[in-house]
């Protein structure tokens, strides 16, 4: 792993509050997945951060290094940020970042009749986290992201956020050949012996979500894979070495079926978070209307999903 803004956002949120609790509501993330990656950023750089003192966290010898490199890499980055946004111009491109969710395909073609006449680039990120701060830093001009069960990303100042999909639940994908593929429903805990594929996003409050999901259903799922290519992800559910969580709304692939869960223990919301500095209100009620397009145009994609979206009418785009 190499350190990004992110990690170091981390580090400095914990060293201003002063408790890892505290500094995961800041960043929207849960206190367990800020600990994790406050390990994975301590194997980086070589030892230990923090250590829990009198007043809270405080941090080491090591720390205070860290803590100065990374506070002037961030603020170089913010000023960088602030001064090309004043240096653009109503012609600049829009700059799209977005998580690798089920209707950015569609929405870029959208977008492209949508804003014509404006050139836009497109940049993938696997981390809810990085793509806001970039958001707030003028890197990225609109968001598209999503957050799980009751998680929730802050937006940063001068961004406004406008909820695409309030509610969608979550599926399981796996191969054709598995022992229950031919079942309509499933129910999470005949998965309990399953070698899971491990969500891409470890900040968007989906792998708590399914470690909590599989901790009612009594067990605790097997992590194995980690992969962000989407063509060998479901060629290894194909071959059955893994079953995937899955939006309703992915396409079908050949050598997989894809199936509701019982109670919907894990469901999702899609946001969409614009500059306003760099985004006029009419662009973004354009770019919303693009965006709840696109997610509609995959609604039939599985007809488990269409009797459910068919059944609940406030999950819906508010288009009026």
């Amino acid at each position: 792993m190499q350190l990004e803004l992110r990690h170091l956002q981390a580090v400095c949120q914990i060293a201003e509050v002063g408790s890892l609790g505290g500094a995961a509501r800041r960043l929207g993330v849960s206190q367990p997945a800020l600990s994790a990656q406050l390990r994975r950023i301590e194997r980086v750089t070589g030892g230990e951060l923090f250590v829990r003192g009198r007043h809270g966290v405080e941090p080491t010898p090591l720390g205070q290094f860290v803590l100065a490199k990374a506070r002037r890499v961030l603020s170089e980055m913010d000023a960088l940020g602030a001064e090309t946004r004043a240096m653009a111009t109503d012609a600049a491109p829009l700059r799209l970042g977005c998580i690798l969710l089920v209707l950015i395909d569609d929405l870029v073609a959208r977008t492209d009749l949508t804003l014509s006449g404006r050139e836009i680039t497109v940049d993938v990120e696997h981390s809810v986290t990085s793509l806001v701060r970039m958001l707030g830093a003028g890197r990225y001009d609109v968001v598209v992201y999503g957050e799980v069960n009751d998680h929730e990303v802050a937006v940063p100042q001068g961004a406004q956020a406008r909820t695409l999909v309030p509610k969608e639940p979550f599926c399981i994908r796996m191969s054709t050949r598995h022992p229950l593929a031919g079942r309509e429903v499933l129910d999470l805990a005949d998965l309990a012996d399953e070698q899971w594929m491990t969500l891409v996003e470890d900040d968007d409050g989906g792998p708590e979500a399914l470690v909590e999901a599989c901790a009612k259903a009594g067990f605790v799922p097997s992590l194995r894979y980690r992969i962000t290519d989407r063509k060998m992800r479901h060629d290894l559910v194909a071959a059955g070495r893994a079953i995937s969580l899955t939006q309703p709304t992915a396409p079908g692939v050949e050598g997989t079926v894809m199936r509701p869960l019982l109670g919907t223990p894990i469901t999702g919301r899609i946001r969409l978070a614009w500059n306003r500095s760099a985004v006029s209100a009419p662009q973004a009620e354009l770019l919303y209307r693009a965006a709840a397009g696109a997610y509609l145009a995959n609604v039939d994609n599985n007809p488990f999903h269409r009797a459910w979206w068919d059944a609940h009418p406030e999950a819906h785009p508010r288009l009026d």
